[in-house]
């Protein structure tokens, strides 16, 4: 096993990951509110769990990742009042909220494969929890840590702190701050305190989704799926949490309280938290009008943008950046993506070409060859161990990427490199970039047998000096974003870069 440290907010520290039950994982991830398209700020959280999930498989663990579906309890202003979002959308649309439901997780799943994410092993949904959530709030009832008011139940955050409990750890928040910080809002007057929060809230007539409860007929809290869904599917304490950095409080905070109060212990070893995307060194945001949907990238079809971008050019520019930093979305910036990722995509093409010849003579092997590749591929390692740093894993590819295009234009021979240094340089630079960073080419596989036979044609037109045809078979490939290579003993394509 590697020697993964992960960043763990909650210490504020990197931590060795030691998983409780080894070698199996379990992995929760905050999934969507599924009232709207998926935005890029949410791609990039799902994006960087999607690498921890394949590092963690890669490196040997058997890993259970649980994503949720939000569609039901998330109210508009992330708070205990005002409308749902999916019931406001299905009055706005005139449709039933399942319909909305269907349609936006259709979107995010169809958004998520084109951006070559995993499907996680588990996706449930806040409405098929429903019961799990009505048990976990008589629990809390039980215990004193909650209390009705007029058909709703909220968690008491005074007396889950009186009996031990930490509310504000993870955020860094000190709970006599808050109180003397909040401001009166609306409905604070079913509360004892204004930090509570709801657990079970009274269905107003106007509201479209409800369900019988103890206390009335209502819907679920925002905060308590999560801790409801986890918990049935991950156990009491489970190895790691994820979301974007907006989440950690109050939603993860509130999590912490709810898991605790009712089970009686931490419910999480490792919090991890995406940081956020900026645009040309703003905060990404709708008010602002610099947010973009997936398919405005792919068209181009935005203000703000030069041109359209596809998905693995999006991915590797993502993942140009640790997951904890701030990324700065801009033209030049997905531009010089776009180059990076095309070089590294032709590297991928190139190496699966090659094929080590037999009769190679084991005696002209250069050793340094050798070291350099196992320095890089170590590097690349050593920067997914230092708490998933993808910035230091793709500089130490693009030194593999160099070794491959000195093999490619005869700069080193494979005879020089060795078979198992050749072997070496192959299946990890496929499998770093494939199988890790989720990264490939974007060119359809049957492509392959129309660009040969362009190839051919090409060299024939040369042969014969046909150099309309020539120019015609290179502005066709020039269309589909190719170049043609003329090299010194054949010919070859690549991504125009």
């Amino acid at each position: 096993m590697q020697a993964l440290k992960l960043y763990n907010t909650l210490s504020r520290e990197k931590e060795l990951f030691t998983p409780i039950n080894h070698p199996h994982v379990g992995l929760y991830v905050c999934g969507p509110t599924v009232y709207n398209y998926v935005h890029l700020g949410n791609l990039r959280t799902f994006t960087s769990f999607d690498i921890l999930h394949r590092y963690l498989k890669h490196i040997g663990y058997q890993v259970r990742y649980v994503r949720n579906i939000t569609d039901v309890g998330h109210l508009v202003g992330d708070g205990d009042e005002g409308e749902d979002k999916i019931g406001k959308m299905a009055k706005l649309e005139k449709l039933e909220p399942m319909e909305i439901v269907h349609r936006y997780t259709q979107n995010f799943h169809q958004v998520l494969e084109q951006f070559n994410l995993l499907p996680p092993s588990i996706e449930p949904t806040a409405t098929g929890h429903i019961s799990e959530q009505i048990e976990t709030t008589k629990i809390l009832l039980d215990k004193g840590l909650a209390y009705e008011s007029n058909g709703s139940v909220y968690f008491d955050i005074e007396a889950y702190n009186k009996q031990g409990g930490e509310y504000g750890k993870l955020s860094g928040r000190v709970l006599e701050d808050l109180l003397t910080e909040t401001r009166d809002l609306d409905g604070v007057g079913e509360k004892r305190n204004p930090l509570d929060f709801a657990l079970w809230k009274k269905a107003a007539p106007e509201h479209l989704m409800h369900w019988p409860s103890p206390w009335g007929e209502g819907f679920p809290g925002w905060h308590l799926e999560c801790t409801c869904m986890s918990h049935k599917y991950l156990g009491d304490t489970f190895d790691i949490h994820g979301g974007g950095m907006d989440l950690k409080f109050p939603h993860h905070e509130c999590e912490i309280a709810q898991a605790n109060a009712t089970y009686g212990q931490q419910p999480v070893r490792y919090w991890m938290h995406t940081n956020m995307l900026t645009v040309n060194g703003q905060k990404m945001s709708k008010s602002l009008g610099n947010s973009f949907l997936p398919a405005e990238l792919f068209s181009g079809n935005h203000p703000l943008l030069d041109q359209a971008y596809s998905p693995m050019t999006v991915r590797f520019f993502m993942l140009q950046s640790q997951y904890r930093s701030t990324l700065d979305f801009s033209n030049e910036a997905l531009k010089a993506a776009q180059k990076g990722y095309k070089r590294i995509a032709n590297g991928l093409r190139i190496i699966k070409k090659i094929q080590f010849l037999p009769e190679a003579d084991p005696t002209e092997i250069d050793p340094k060859h050798g070291e350099e590749i196992q320095s890089a591929i170590q590097g690349c390692y050593d920067g997914m161990n230092d708490d998933l740093n993808t910035a230091v894993c793709i500089a130490n590819l693009f030194t593999l990427l160099k070794k491959i295009n000195q093999l490619h234009t005869g700069q080193v021979s494979l005879a020089s490199l060795g078979k198992e240094s050749f072997e070496t340089l192959k299946s990890n630079y496929m499998t770093f970039l494939e199988d890790i960073l989720g990264i490939k080419e974007e060119l359809p596989e049957n492509w392959d047998s129309m660009i040969q036979g362009l190839l051919q044609l090409y060299k024939e037109f040369k042969q014969s000096k046909q150099y309309h045809k020539v120019d015609e078979i290179r502005a066709t490939f020039k269309s589909m974003g190719l170049i043609i290579k003329d090299m010194k003993n054949s010919i070859d394509w690549g991504y125009e870069e």
